[in-house]
């Protein structure tokens, strides 16, 4: 297959009104472009006084435009009868000139320099399970304000660290100059459904992919509560890469809307060296819990072992295949995996379940949870139609629990854990924005290890380190996924 990303992913003309006011520089000031933006940001690099060196991002205009990765609604067929494998999201995914949208009550226009790939990137670049153009539309018949995001182009990415330039109506715990990372919860809070769990809101969208102006681009539109503090020992890209993976670990196994796990759990983590899992197993050894990791490859099973992982499997070379054919599970497979993890345990079946895959791996989920156990779930990145015997599940009282992102609180505390040094970013490798459809061709195809960044306003990897000493504690730690 050749590699288009680069020749694809050139910058390209908007040409296209998106009918709505945009930010933009007065009468009486001067223009500014983004390289402004990335010149006063860059200065802090060299100051003593990196706070008091960004504040002076707060006296520049907004510029009319940036760059972002988009996905074109005239493109949503482009890959009508493909394989799933074979969709390419380097011939979907575009850098392009749009126009900077005006803020609204309570929203935040921030400067992105780092962003990640998430596996909802792939789905969108792919147009799978269905075009996000459809998200866009239904957000904008909310109101005038949301109407903003609906438009012929979708600029996509749900991670992001980078500089706070201005803030709407109503903001007070922000201002321009804050070093921000950004978690992907959007919610209107105006239903009484929402206010027990933000996530049960029935207006809850995933920034980025169920709305428009996301966090792989140059700038990006958040609300004010998406915003967290920039854990400060980390460089941009560091920073940016754990947002929506680390926060729905945490949600999916510590949290009570989750498998609430508890000291001496039994944990089963599929994918454990990848975006997802990697979080799982720090956490569940942060926790006191007893994580069996569930990888691919040597290199895969060695990652987990630097993260301090004591059980492993590498699913690949023990021949595990929990499907005959694509209609027919082998429930003789999921007994002889349920074996090899009790010959790990010394024979404890696991607790909870940290399920991600799907399709492919549900069937033996639900059969090797202890009885009373919990199978938690979410992403479904091998298919989204799951198969089970539901007498491992109804007669051993096993309970399957969907878990969805985080609220607030739940990513707030997922990034402490990480601006604490008690959790590690899982970078493997960096791309720039030019080559966003290449890192997302890599997730795509999981070639790749944890998280891949994508740099879009910094210039290269390492810089935004901010506390030197606290870094110096935990660097081979924050670097155990390079290169991988």
């Amino acid at each position: 297959m050749p590699d288009v990303s680069n020749a694809d992913m050139a910058v390209a003309p908007t040409g296209a009104d998106d009918g709505s006011t945009r930010a933009r520089a007065g009468a009486d000031e001067p223009e500014v472009t983004v390289q402004d933006i990335l010149e006063a940001i860059m200065a802090a690099e060299e100051s003593s006084d990196p706070d008091r060196e960004l504040a002076g991002v707060a006296g520049l205009p907004v510029p009319e435009s940036y760059r972002g990765v988009v996905v074109r609604a005239e493109e949503a067929r482009m890959f009508d009868g493909m394989a799933t494998r074979d969709k390419d999201p380097r011939k979907a995914l575009h850098v392009q000139e749009v126009p900077t949208p005006e803020l609204g009550p309570g929203e935040a226009l921030v400067a992105v320099m780092a962003s990640a790939i998430n596996y909802n990137t792939v789905w969108t670049s792919i147009f799978e399970p269905l075009p996000t153009f459809k998200f866009l539309q239904r957000y904008g018949r909310i109101s005038e304000l949301t109407r903003r995001h609906d438009l012929p182009y979708h600029v996509v990415g749900s991670d992001a660290a980078g500089v706070v330039l201005r803030t709407g109506p109503g903001v007070t715990r922000w201002a321009a100059g804050d070093e921000v990372v950004a978690h992907c919860l959007s919610v209107e809070l105006e239903d009484a459904a929402g206010h027990d769990d933000t996530m049960l809101d029935p207006q809850q969208r995933i920034w980025g992919f169920e709305t428009n102006f996301g966090g792989l681009a140059e700038l990006a539109v958040v609300k004010a509560n998406q915003l967290m503090p920039r854990p400060r020992h980390l460089s941009w890209e560091e920073a940016a890469s754990p947002g929506l993976v680390n926060s729905t670990a945490y949600r999916q196994l510590v949290s009570h809307h989750g498998a609430n796990m508890k000291q001496g759990d039994v944990v089963l983590i599929w994918g454990a060296s990848g975006g997802l899992g990697g979080y799982a197993t720090q956490m569940a050894l942060n926790g006191g819990a007893i994580p069996v990791c569930v990888v691919s490859s040597p290199e895969k099973a060695e990652l987990c072992r630097r993260m301090g992982a004591e059980l492993v499997i590498d699913r690949a070379a023990e021949g595990f295949r929990f499907w005959k054919d694509e209609e027919t599970q082998d429930p003789d497979e999921w007994k002889r995996f349920g074996e090899r993890i009790r010959e790990l345990t010394g024979g404890e079946d696991p607790d909870i379940v940290f399920e991600h895959p799907g399709r492919e791996t549900f069937g033996a989920s639900v059969y090797v949870a202890r009885r009373g156990g919990t199978i938690v779930t979410c992403a479904s990145t091998s298919g989204y139609q799951h198969q089970y015997d539901n007498r491992y599940l109804w007669m051993h009282l096993k309970r399957i629990v969907g878990s969805h992102f985080a609220n607030y609180h739940e990513a707030w505390q997922a990034n402490r854990l990480v601006a604490l040094g008690k959790v590690h970013p899982t970078v493997s490798r960096t791309y720039p924005l030019e080559q966003t459809g290449q890192a997302a061709y890599e997730v795509h195809r999981n070639a790749h290890q944890g998280k891949v960044g994508v740099r879009c306003l910094a210039p290269a990897d390492g810089l935004g380190v901010r506390d030197g000493e606290l870094r110096a504690r935990h660097e081979d730690a924050i670097n155990r996924f390079r290169g991988h």
